[in-house]
């Protein structure tokens, strides 16, 4: 049967590769075991719909909701200049006022997409208009919003909490530290690459103006900085679950839209719910038929029998997180996040735990190695929906973003899966 699973999933990352829309990809490697092995489509359809009754994924929805609504509320506006006060008179500081904000949104949006589609269009024309090459600030911001997969609460570590059986909230607090590692990476990287640009900094103000000025912003972004206040305290307080958060993350999000900031209209809403539904019913499509495939593979025994498999190859643990990373990564170039999770964590968690990696170091070795799909082609969907919005051709985009990859984001990968610590202690504060 192992075989036959081996053949589904060739052909899944073949049909991926060719740009197949997704349910026809995992279609096919669903009809592949059924027709050449002895799997049943019928009972494992019912599974499938069951799982997706599950109160955990409605914080999904909701968290792209709230999302969209940063997006035009103003919000993120808000947040901007409340950040640019600190650091906008450093050489380079518009970079780091972009870094730090999409980690901002990341905390209170959940998703990747919401950074490059809330700062993009406000920053990236203020970033050229300061000196920095357009396909720069398109890279830089782009590469920023995968902190949004990362800075909890994560749409994906719901959904690998939900798929191994692992505290959502501990999922969360794995990736927090990797998270924030990576933005100090960014922002360092970004201060060094600044220093070839003719860049324009803001004029000196006196220490009076200063504070001024930084107390007049600090008031306008208070709505927004109590937003993801109200949601970490809720959930880390244990107050409020994932979902519940997610709620009163819109909840919280309408009157500061409508009222305060005022971005916000009927229009923008009904078109912001219009938005959230069609990315809603492409992920809840996607996670239905990548279940069913991955619900196969369970019921075939196949994890059991790739552990087996890869044990007669080695069984050095240095050698096999190599190589677990590595496959990670490839997949997340082909998939993104959520169905990378859904089909690869089931399957290597027996593998992990045989090597004593516990499931919350896999949370952020998981985590961080998807997250990077979103910026690494052919997949790259942050990246090319980053050089719509910046206006400029993806081949230029392209070499900034790996170079900040590169010497940002790759260094931590590695420390993630050679020290546990940096996962697993922030976890272990809260009791997990």
């Amino acid at each position: 049967m192992i075989e036959v699973a081996l053949l589904g999933f060739a052909l899944l990352i073949i049909l991926l590769s060719l740009g197949v829309p997704l349910p026809y990809c995992f279609g096919a490697g669903l009809m592949v075991m059924v027709l050449v092995g002895d799997a049943t489509m019928k009972g494992t359809m019912l599974w499938g719909f069951n799982q997706l009754t599950n109160p955990v994924l409605l914080a999904i929805p909701l968290f792209v909701f709230a999302g969209t609504i940063m997006s035009v509320s103003g919000i993120a506006a808000s947040l901007l200049k409340f950040v640019n006060i600190f650091v906008g008179r450093i050489r380079g500081g518009l970079g780091v006022v972009a870094t730090v904000s999409c980690a901002i949104i990341g905390a209170i949006s959940g998703s990747g997409l919401t950074g490059i589609a809330a700062i993009g269009p406000l920053l990236i024309p203020e970033m050229e208009r300061k000196g920095y090459p357009r396909a720069y600030a398109t890279a830089l911001i782009a590469n920023s919003s995968i902190l949004g997969l990362l800075i909890p609460p994560s749409v994906t570590m719901i959904v690998y909490g939900w798929v191994t059986e692992t505290s959502i909230l501990a999922s969360f607090l794995a990736t927090l530290g990797p998270g924030l590692l990576i933005m100090v990476n960014i922002a360092v990287v970004n201060l060094v690459m600044s220093r070839k640009f003719p860049l324009v900094l803001d004029e000196t103000m006196s220490m009076p103006d200063l504070f001024k000025e930084g107390m007049s912003r600090t008031v306008n972004a208070l709505p927004a900085l109590i937003m993801p206040v109200i949601i970490l305290g809720g959930i880390y307080g244990g107050i409020m679950t994932p979902t519940e958060a997610a709620a009163v993350a819109v909840i919280y999000a309408l009157p500061v839209g409508f009222m305060i900031y005022k971005g916000l209209t009927w229009r923008t809403f009904i078109e912001s719910g219009k938005e959230s539904a069609t990315a809603v019913g492409s992920i809840m499509i996607m996670i239905l038929f990548s279940l069913m495939l991955s619900q196969i593979y369970v019921m075939e025994e196949i994890p059991q029998a790739l552990v087996a498999a890869i044990f007669e190859i080695t069984s050095d643990k240095t050698t096999l997180l190599i190589l677990v990373t590595l496959f990670l990564f490839l997949i997340g170039m082909v998939v993104n996040d959520i169905t990378a999770i859904i089909l690869t964590a089931p399957l290597l968690l027996p593998l992990m735990i045989a090597l004593d990696v516990s499931p919350i170091q896999f949370a952020a070795i998981v985590g961080v190695n998807t997250a990077m799909g979103g910026v690494t082609p052919p997949y790259a969907s942050i990246l090319y929906l980053g050089a719509r919005i910046g206006k400029v051709k993806f081949t230029d985009v392209v070499k900034p973003a790996m170079l900040i990859l590169l010497f940002g984001y790759l260094p931590v990968v590695v420390l993630v899966a050679a020290w546990p610590d940096l996962s697993e202690y922030i976890p272990r504060l809260f009791g997990y």
